[in-house]
């Protein structure tokens, strides 16, 4: 692999900028908790090695090139990340009323929304096609073209992946250290609306992708 310390100065620029998988760990931290903001790190983690394990095997040069597959892979995306967005947004009225029910009664529903975070956090990243445009494009500028490629791609892969997790670590438990302020009522309604208006954007975005 060639110029390492490069490749982690762009993987760290890469990584903290905000995306879908940002706007859903936000959403999952603040109203579940640190276990679901957590859980929806190892989900979205999960979908990137598939796509290095993908980049590896180069199904991720077929699905730029097919553009039947890129736009199935696209539309299954940008309609997830759209229904995340309006179930987000219509949530605002559950929302509301919660505010005026026991905290025992929250609690014991943050439990059950817990279960569909690695869920939320998985799919936002596997269907994302513009990942493994990423992985395509991103990876092979710093291997050398004359030499082997597949444990070069994996270990870049790995490093992407691990990196990501330890920035979404410290997202996840800095959220939940300042959830006194984020969670009050007010704040929560503001964040869940604009979380929501993103989430579609993401997906509005997606869906008019074009194909390299």
């Amino acid at each position: 692999m060639m110029n390492l310390s490069l490749f982690l100065i762009m993987c760290i620029l890469l990584i903290i900028l905000p995306g879908p998988d940002t706007a859903i760990a936000t959403k999952n931290t603040l109203t579940v908790g640190r276990n679901g903001g957590l859980k929806t790190m190892l989900g979205s983690c999960s979908g990137l090695l598939i796509h290095t394990l993908a980049a590896v095997i180069g199904l991720s040069a077929i699905i730029v090139k097919s553009a039947y597959v890129f736009a199935i892979l696209k539309y299954v995306g940008a309609v997830y990340l759209c229904y995340l967005g309006i179930k987000t947004l219509w949530a605002l009225k559950a929302l509301r009323t919660q505010q005026e029910e026991a905290v025992g009664e929250l609690n014991t529903t943050d439990k059950y929304k817990d279960h569909s975070c690695f869920k939320q956090g998985f799919l936002t990243n596997v269907t994302n096609p513009k990942v493994a445009v990423f992985f395509l494009t991103f990876l092979p500028q710093f291997v050398d073209g004359k030499g082997e490629t597949f444990l070069p791609f994996l270990m870049m892969g790995v490093i992407y992946t691990v990196l990501t997790a330890l920035w979404f670590i410290f997202y996840v438990y800095l959220l939940d250290r300042i959830s006194a302020f984020m969670k009050k009522p007010k704040t929560k309604v503001i964040i869940e609306g604009v979380t929501g208006a993103i989430l579609i954007g993401f997906g509005i975005k997606l869906a008019f992708e074009k194909s390299q």
